[in-house]
């Protein structure tokens, strides 16, 4: 039962160190399921991350004299389904990176939210042990975001570069298609004039 900031941090907390624990699991697969060099080194970056954001979070626990315990973060189990999803129904390769980016953001938005709002809470109570410890992790969610962010920006732009080539070798063929025609089309002309010549002479 919540009844003062107190529980309710304490059950805010219990959620994002559930959500941070099934994130642990996904990322490996995730980065696994990824075709881009990149984006896998990133996830495998973000895993070592996250693990050192678990151990920050019962740093937090510790500052509220409470045993770490996670409670089922339901938000986060959505999420997760989601990249499962992609890697499950789309084959390897650019498009299911792209699903995994945006699965990924997701993530990162929900984590940024819930530790704004643990921050807030932390500050009230005036425990500001944990709002360092809050802030710093909120900090690293933040740059993985934008690194995301980037990456995301960086394939798509391949993309259309890359359909941009395939437009201009469309029109280059239609191009030579049209020459061959007139090509044909001025022979017989040609040869017609130099038969009118021949009976001339």
């Amino acid at each position: 039962m919540i009844e003062n900031a107190n529980d309710l941090f304490e059950q805010e907390l219990r959620d994002v160190y559930d959500a941070e624990k099934q994130l642990v699991k996904a990322l490996g697969k995730m980065a696994k399921a990824s075709m881009s060099p990149e984006l896998r080194q990133s996830f495998e970056q973000h895993l070592e991350v996250t693990k050192g954001q678990v151990q920050r979070l019962e740093q937090v626990f510790e500052s509220i004299e409470v045993k770490p315990k996670g409670k089922p973060c339901e938000a986060m189990k959505g999420l997760v389904a989601e990249g499962q999803e992609a890697i499950q129904e789309i084959e390897k390769g650019e498009m299911r990176d792209l699903m995994l980016i945006g699965a990924a953001k997701r993530v990162e938005h929900y984590e940024m939210a819930a530790y704004q709002s643990l921050i807030m809470i932390a500050e009230s109570m005036q425990n500001d042990s944990a709002v360092e410890l809050l802030r710093e992790t909120l900090s690293e969610e933040e740059e993985t975001d934008q690194n995301l962010s980037t990456m995301c920006q960086e394939m798509l732009g391949g993309l259309a570069s890359a359909e941009g080539e395939e437009d201009d070798e469309d029109e280059d063929d239609e191009d030579s298609e049209d020459e061959e025609e007139e090509q044909e089309t001025a022979r017989p002309a040609r040869s017609s004039g130099n038969t009118k010549t021949r009976k001339a002479g």
